[in-house]
């Protein structure tokens, strides 16, 4: 699976504000993916749960969480110059009596474990994704002696163990919100290290989840994102059946108060027919899919180890198209795999050019060492990975672009969820995920409402408010002008 890579910082300010006074405080700073996201949250309402408020910073802060990506080329790099800046601030907290905690966890922590704190001593613990659950534990050990390593994949599912979170907490989740339902990948890409750092496919049981989304729902939360390394492939336990990715989305549509759904990250193979016949049948299914194909050559596909061919996908999406003909495309690329030679490369575009993106990722190739593709013959140079990308790139903007042009005129749904730089100024997302701003509309955050798009900026779109009636998140809208 190939991500997007942006860092973000966990906070709560929402939840900071309405909780008491905490005597000590967690600063986590999440990389990567959005499971990563989820897994920043669920860390900090377990850590809440030991005593923990959430600081502002690392200056602020009494423990520290890195929770890491490893999905990238000198990921663990990166990570240890974070740790090395954290070391210094360690140090000269120790020199004024003020102790100070350093975790590593997420993928980076399940694929270094021990060598972590071999390279950098002032790491106290190294967690990986399957085992944050028993940070309780691993902090208790950890104020004994330092060098705490827990990386294990454990009998007990982490999910059995994760309580619900406090209301402030919950509140503070915003109007969206994402919920890990499966985890995980057992397709083994050649270029991928998921199926070593998540392990194998895992999904949870639909009345977990189910329980989660009705708290998320009931606290405000107005749209659900069903997260996994690989979400299609979901295959949860319901009352002692196997439910699927589309069975699992209408009953968390049958939900009161849950009025946007989306699904990522999907593979291809996994594209079936129930889940497709959501997109047509269950109206809070939203009309976007991220279906990552990685490239337009069969002859790569079969190096990649993808298990489906150009024309398979090409295929799909016709089916997908069929069932929602409004449907918006996301997709993953790499360009520059081992042996990729012009006529590959062209055949991406091609592929590019037939379906149409509204939105895509694309990244050169990266060895990550351990995975088959790194030890490939025909490692192709920097200079033609960067030529392919920026051609790639061009092609993929130009066709984003033209999705959002097209959008001028429409009336669409907005989910207005904060505020923008202007005074009285509101920002909320489509139901193809582009962001809107639009003036005088404060009030509307937290609701979805119709607003006609009126101009595109380069990253987003310029509304302006059609009805202050509240509207529903999907199907047809009765709209008047202001």
């Amino acid at each position: 699976m190939i991500v997007r890579m942006n860092e973000v910082k966990t906070s709560d300010a929402r939840a900071t504000a309405a909780a008491a006074p905490q005597a000590r405080k967690v600063f986590i700073k999440s990389f990567g993916c959005q499971m990563n996201v989820y897994d920043a949250t669920r860390m900090g309402d377990i850590l809440e749960g030991e005593g923990y408020g959430q600081a502002a910073s690392p200056e602020d802060a009494d423990l520290v969480v890195l929770n890491t990506c490893h999905i990238r080329e000198r990921a663990s790099e990166k990570i240890f110059s974070e740790l090395g800046k954290l070391r210094e601030m360690k140090e000269e907290r120790a020199l004024n009596g003020q102790a100070m905690q350093i975790a590593v966890a997420g993928c980076v922590a399940q694929a270094e474990g021990n060598e972590i704190i071999r390279r950098q001593s002032a790491v106290d613990i190294v967690v990986g994704p399957q085992s944050y659950h028993r940070f309780p534990e691993l902090l208790s050990k950890a104020a004994r002696r330092s060098g705490v390593v827990d990386t294990d994949f454990p009998v007990v599912d982490k999910f059995q163990t994760l309580q619900t979170p406090s209301p402030q907490r919950l509140r503070g989740r915003g109007y969206s919100a994402f919920v890990t339902v499966q985890e995980g990948c057992d397709k083994f890409c050649t270029f991928c290290v998921v199926p070593y750092t998540r392990g194998a496919e895992m999904s949870r049981p639909i009345a977990s989840i189910l329980d989660e989304v009705r708290s998320l729902a009931d606290a405000g939360v107005r749209e659900i994102t069903l997260i996994g390394q690989n979400v299609n492939a979901y295959h949860g336990d319901d009352a002692g059946r196997v439910a699927s990715l589309g069975d699992l989305i209408e009953r968390v549509a049958a939900l009161p108060g849950v009025e946007r759904i989306r699904y990522t990250t999907s593979h291809p193979r996994d594209m079936d027919d129930r889940l497709i016949a959501a997109h047509r049948d269950i109206p809070q299914l939203m009309p976007y899919l991220h279906l990552p194909v990685q490239a337009g050559s069969d002859r790569i596909l079969a190096a990649m180890n993808r298990k489906h061919k150009a024309q398979e996908f090409i295929d799909i999406i016709a089916r997908v198209r069929a069932a929602r003909p409004d449907i918006a495309l996301s997709s993953d690329f790499i360009v520059g795999f081992p042996g990729e030679s012009d006529v590959d490369f062209e055949a991406t575009l091609a592929l590019v050019r037939e379906i149409g993106f509204a939105s895509a990722y694309s990244f050169m190739y990266s060895q990550r060492p351990g995975t088959p593709a790194s030890d490939m013959d025909g490692q192709i140079e920097a200079h033609v990975k960067q030529e392919r990308l920026a051609v790639l790139q061009e092609l993929l903007e130009q066709q984003r672009q033209a999705f959002n042009r097209a959008t001028v005129g429409q009336i669409l749904p907005v989910l207005f969820e904060k505020k923008g730089r202007h005074a009285g100024q509101a920002i909320g997302r489509t139901p193809y995920l582009q962001s809107v701003h639009v003036e005088d509309a404060e009030a509307l955050i937290g609701t979805i409402a119709s607003i006609s798009i009126e101009g595109t900026w380069p990253n987003s779109l310029k509304g302006r408010i059609v009805t202050h009636e509240r509207s529903a998140a999907h199907g047809s809208m009765q709209t008047t002008n202001a």
